[in-house]
Formats: C-alpha cells, sequence, structure tokens
C-alpha cells in the first residue's frame, strides 16, 4: 500500500486485484511518463490554442473540440518545470477528469506520446518516498520497462481541477 495515494502499487486501474495495467506512454522533458489508458479519450495534435488571461502558467490555453471548450493543461509546468517548448511531436492528450461528480474534459500537453504497453502487476513498484522528479502525491507507480522505469501518474491528483482552481484564485483575485 502507498502511504501517499492509498492504493496499492497493482491498483492502477481503480479496481483491486488487476493483474495487467494498460498504459499510455509519453515524453515530456526527456522523461517517460505513463498514465492508465481508460483515462484516455483521444491525442490530438498540437494546434492553436486561445489563451486565458489570468491563469497560472500550467493552463495554457483553451481549445475548441467538436464545439466543446478544453483546457489544456502543461503538464511540464503542473510539475512546477519550466514551460513545454512546443515541437513537432507535441500532442495534446484529451481526458476525463471529475470535478464534484460530473465529467470534465481536459487536454494533457505533452512532448510526444510513445505507446501503449501492457504491465503486469509485477512489474509496478510504489512511488518512492524520494528523489523523484515530480510530486511523490502525484505518481501513482513505477512501473520497469525493459530495465527502466516509467513514472505512472495519478491523474486524478495531478489534474485535481479543485486544487488547479485554488492555484488559480491568487491571481484572480488580484485583479478584483
Amino acid at each position: 500500500m502507498n502511504p501517499h495515494t492509498g492504493r496499492s502499487a497493482d491498483d492502477t486501474t481503480g479496481t483491486t486485484g488487476a493483474s495487467v495495467a494498460q498504459l499510455l506512454t509519453f515524453s515530456l522533458g526527456g522523461e517517460v511518463f505513463a498514465m492508465d489508458i481508460h483515462n484516455v479519450r483521444e491525442i490530438i495534435q498540437h494546434g492553436p490554442m486561445t489563451v486565458v488571461p489570468l491563469m497560472p502558467a500550467f493552463v495554457r490555453g483553451v481549445i475548441n473540440l467538436r464545439g466543446a471548450v478544453v483546457p489544456v493543461i502543461d503538464l511540464q509546468s503542473r510539475f512546477g518545470r519550466a514551460p513545454a517548448c512546443v515541437g513537432p511531436k507535441t500532442c495534446i492528450v484529451i481526458f476525463d477528469a471529475m470535478r464534484s461528480q460530473e465529467r470534465v474534459e481536459l487536454g494533457l500537453l505533452v512532448d510526444s506520446v510513445s505507446e501503449v504497453l501492457e504491465l503486469p502487476a509485477d512489474q509496478l513498484e510504489p512511488s518512492p518516498d524520494f528523489g523523484a522528479s515530480v510530486r511523490r502525491d502525484f505518481i501513482r507507480a513505477m512501473g520497469k520497462v525493459d530495465g527502466r522505469f516509467v513514472i505512472v501518474i495519478d491523474p486524478d491528483r495531478v489534474l485535481d481541477i479543485d486544487e488547479m482552481a485554488r492555484l488559480c484564485e491568487p491571481a484572480c483575485g488580484a485583479v478584483a
């Protein structure tokens, strides 16, 4: 059991006893990250975005996705790093987040998407107690792939809409 997330390392799908996790891998600042594929709706190419004033740096803007306004979160910036540089492989991972029992679409700006991996539970470890390049509560597990680690993020924590809204309040409140 991971004391930071309250989940076991093999609980990547939200159900205990999961034997295989299906993970979408993506790169971000030279590191490999992953998230449960069940959270992902689609992957789109980076394109024009409307900047929203008075938002924290991690909110890059909004896009029009088939008539819906979808906020795009710069995952690099959300991790407390410099904002991501847009390159030829930059894309946006669209996924569903929950806020007050309501589904909300969000986009994640990532350097590139790699592949979908299936990892058995014995190749998933709890998040480390030290030395991680991102906040420990953002990490659901560490996956072992070909002798290297892949950081499996917990989208419910990384993209906690209520926490992100609280981070927006100081900027928005400064004008009021």
